[in-house]
């Protein structure tokens, strides 16, 4: 069933629906709270629920459920890393290359290696990235979830694969 489907059912009551509806999207809004706060937080995850559960009858475009979604999530990351978002942007460093591909093993620890580099990236080009390329949203997508113009995430975005690249090659994963 479609996620337009089910936010239609959501807003007519169904409780059924909104059961489902956590039920497709909880793991993604988990992944997505767990890395962008290095780690699990429950609390955070429970906060967007109840947001989505009051903000659902008031959507307006069932059909732009997941940038909706995302929004409230981030609302409530930044809440928690209110301090780290006020921080001014960093400038990338020196770029290097990524890891060379290699057997399954490698691919485990390699993984962990991304995840890692991951978590050391500033919390705005984490978000972007983590957005765009493990959510699967467009720039413009990410720019509503965001609140900031779509310049500014395709900036973020090269900013963030510079630094990406960097914090690769800093652990040996450079060519």
């Amino acid at each position: 069933m479609s996620d337009e489907l089910l936010v239609v059912r959501c807003q007519l009551g169904e409780r059924g629906a909104f059961a489902e509806l956590v039920r497709t999207w909880h793991g993604v809004v988990e992944r997505y709270v767990g890395r962008m706060l290095d780690g699990p937080d429950d609390d955070v995850v429970q906060e967007v629920w109840l947001a989505v559960f009051r903000g659902l009858p008031r959507l307006r475009r069932p059909e732009r459920f997941a940038p909706w979604l995302f929004t409230i999530a981030r609302r409530a990351i930044v809440n928690r890393l209110r301090d780290e978002y006020a921080r001014p942007e960093r400038v990338p460093g020196p770029e290097g290359r990524g890891p060379e591909g290699r057997d399954e093993a490698d691919d485990v620890l390699d993984r962990e290696v991304v995840a890692e580099a991951l978590g050391a990236l500033p919390v705005r080009e984490r978000e972007v990235l983590m957005l765009f390329y493990l959510e699967d949203l467009s720039v413009e997508a990410c720019a509503q979830v965001c609140g900031v113009p779509v310049g500014t995430v395709k900036s973020r975005l090269g900013r963030a694969r510079g630094l990406m690249r960097a914090e690769l090659a800093r652990k040996g994963y450079g060519a």
